[in-house]
């Protein structure tokens, strides 16, 4: 069983309760938009972390980070890009390996908007934890805690941050 910490859209910004929030977590994850090199260093020094960059980070952000991550956690395929769009709606440059190789936990920020939306058609699970950040259109800061058994995602939580 891994317990995972996921956030996306920072914006430069990375509230202290994210570590509070984190502390009993296995691995962090953070799908994009750091805004900030020094957000990556925090969290890498913090726990054991996966991140890719999203579309506002610099060189710095881009050549310590992958623009996707495909991984396995426990005995669920991952994939965790930025800009990935959602069940219905993937991103055009996600589009066609999404179909032909879904993996069974699709993870990736950019919208703001919190989803957790089950895919039956390619029988995946799409997380996107909102914005931590307070940079965007969001109104409420969010992230998310869930962990991962065998081949299972479970006991997913939503936690608010507060307002932007």
């Amino acid at each position: 069983m891994r317990k995972i910490g996921l956030l996306s859209d920072t914006h430069g910004y990375l509230d202290d309760a994210v570590f509070q929030y984190f502390e009993s977590c296995d691995e962090i994850w953070h799908a994009g938009d750091f805004g900030s090199i020094d957000i990556l260093d925090s969290l890498v020094a913090f726990k054991p972390f996966r991140g890719v960059w999203g579309n506002i980070d610099g060189k710095d952000l881009r050549s310590a980070c992958r623009e996707h991550e495909r991984f396995s956690c426990e005995n669920v395929d991952v994939w965790m890009t930025h800009i990935g769009g959602y069940p219905g709606r993937y991103a055009p440059q996600v589009k066609p390996e999404i179909v032909l190789n879904p993996p069974k936990l699709f993870i990736c920020g950019h919208s703001h908007i919190l989803k957790v939306q089950y895919d039956p058609a390619l029988n995946l699970l799409h997380l996107n934890p909102g914005a931590a950040g307070k940079q965007g259109w969001h109104n409420v800061r969010t992230l998310m805690r869930f962990q991962i058994t065998e081949d299972r995602v479970e006991n997913l939580e939503v936690i608010e941050l507060g307002n932007r």
